[in-house]
């Protein structure tokens, strides 16, 4: 039996018997798409397949530095930080990178937990597309730097003086792919191993800078893949001694790293939701709701979307990263770029999207707000023609500039506790109000050189 064919307990069960294995990985992902895991023995796991298991869920409660968060009801040291109940995906199994048989997991909350697990909660909006007759699919595709350095040397540095393995620009480099062969191969082998195909990776603009793309799938498939490449594409890099980053901007000398989510809605018959021939640019009423919706919601999940202080870095006009609300036709400048297509390719690419974000949230948050124009028959506004950058916008369309902006858009907004519940939305926007917090308990080397010596 191959990784790929498990899909029920019986499976998971039979495929370590068949491997002989004594232990298996398993893990799940924290508010920030951090996988947090642990070997388990064989006798555990069994158990675990049964009857679930329990993590502490402290992991839903610290930050991606493990420190606390001081103002979440859900979990906290008011809580005493107890197990939670978590559940095995037998349907998720995969070969792990480099370990010679050995098999992972995937793993989700359950319980109390699940109301905000993020995995939980994009499945809770696919149940949604469900009820309303729709499948989801999906493609994330993420442009991510590899440096010449591993962790103990880019800390010996300060993060300054970094080495990426290449220099210069150089986008759609057959030199680079062709010198560094080896390393695509060896990306394009692990998406295989792992069970995340890749479809296309070639250099970015950008001094050591990789784009790929990951295949079409079903939405909560899709996602899995995506926070598996990104977990494993570190990994893998650091097998190699170097490193992988997924900042949406890590220096101000070069755009930033996007993580673009292609959607598409087929009916229950298998037929495009999202294309009719008897439309301008094949587009469907469905398909102009969902694009309406997108636009209506998108600043109230923005910190969904951009979920980190380095997020904002990356949305300036000129950049690559949209800034306003806006959509257009094969417009890359639009935060919303509508792909006319054959019933099989129409669909809507989400430009906001950032390399840094939960692959999880940044789905339900594209994909629940263009529900919600479909269900309220909303309108989006006139396309972008032309450089949105260059453009005046309504009001309505401009974005939140922060993100302690952001979140407070997401606490305030009813759109979202009615697609993501009160629980959700109260946690999430309260680690957003966290991060905010954390960033300015520091000074940065900017305000050293402005103010130290003149002011």
């Amino acid at each position: 039996m191959e990784a790929r064919d498990v899909k029920s307990v019986a499976d998971a069960k039979q495929i370590l018997e068949d491997r002989r294995l004594t232990h298996v990985k398993v893990g799940l992902f924290d508010n920030d798409g951090v996988m947090r895991g642990k070997y388990m023995s064989k006798e555990k796991f069994f158990s675990s397949l049964d009857k679930g298991f329990a993590f502490c869920d402290v992991v839903l409660g610290w930050d991606v530095k493990d420190q606390l968060y001081d103002n979440t009801q859900y979990t906290g040291w008011h809580t005493g930080y107890p197990d939670a109940p978590v559940r095995v995906l037998p349907e998720t199994c995969r070969d792990v990178l480099d370990e010679d048989g050995m098999l992972l997991f995937v793993a989700e909350f359950s319980g109390e937990a699940e109301m905000v697990c993020p995995r939980a909660t994009l499945r809770r909006v696919l149940q949604k597309a469900d009820d309303m007759g729709f499948d989801v699919f999906a493609a994330l595709e993420y442009e991510f730097f590899i440096f010449d350095e591993t962790p103990h040397s880019i800390r010996e540095k300060g993060f300054r003086n970094i080495k990426p393995i290449t220099p210069d620009w150089f986008g759609y480099s057959m030199i680079r792919n062709s010198t560094y062969s080896g390393l695509y191969k060896a990306i394009l082998a692990m998406g295989e191993t792992m069970d995340f195909p890749i479809e296309g990776i070639h250099s970015e603009t950008g001094p050591g800078v990789i784009e790929a793309a990951l295949s079409v799938d079903s939405a909560l498939n899709a996602a899995d893949k995506a926070a598996l490449f990104k977990t494993y594409m570190k990994v893998l890099a650091q097998k190699n001694e170097m490193m992988a980053t997924f900042m949406a901007k890590w220096t101000n000398d070069y755009p930033g790293q996007s993580g673009h989510i292609h959607i598409s809605l087929r009916n229950k018959d298998g037929s495009s939701a999202f294309y009719d021939p008897h439309h301008p640019l094949n587009m469907s009423d469905t398909q102009r709701h969902f694009i309406a919706g997108q636009q209506e919601l998108m600043s109230d999940v923005l910190c969904m979307i951009a979920p980190t202080i380095n997020s904002y870095s990356r949305m300036v006009p000129g950049f690559w990263a949209p800034t306003t609300a806006t959509w257009g036709v094969e417009n890359r400048t639009a935060s919303l770029r509508l792909i006319p297509g054959t019933e099989k390719s129409q669909r809507v690419e989400y430009r906001l999207g950032a390399a840094d974000a939960n692959p999880y949230l940044a789905l339900a948050a594209a994909i629940a707000s263009g529900l919600h124009g479909i269900e309220n028959n909303l309108e989006p506004t006139d396309q972008v023609e032309g450089n949105a950058y260059e453009q005046e916008h309504p009001a309505a369309l401009q974005l939140p500039r922060t993100l302690w902006e952001a979140a407070q858009k997401l606490k305030q907004s009813d759109p979202a506790r009615s697609l993501f519940g009160d629980a959700f939305v109260d946690h999430f926007s309260a680690s957003r109000e966290w991060e905010e917090r954390e960033f300015r308990k520091h000074v940065t080397d900017w305000e050293l050189d402005r103010y130290f010596e003149i002011i």
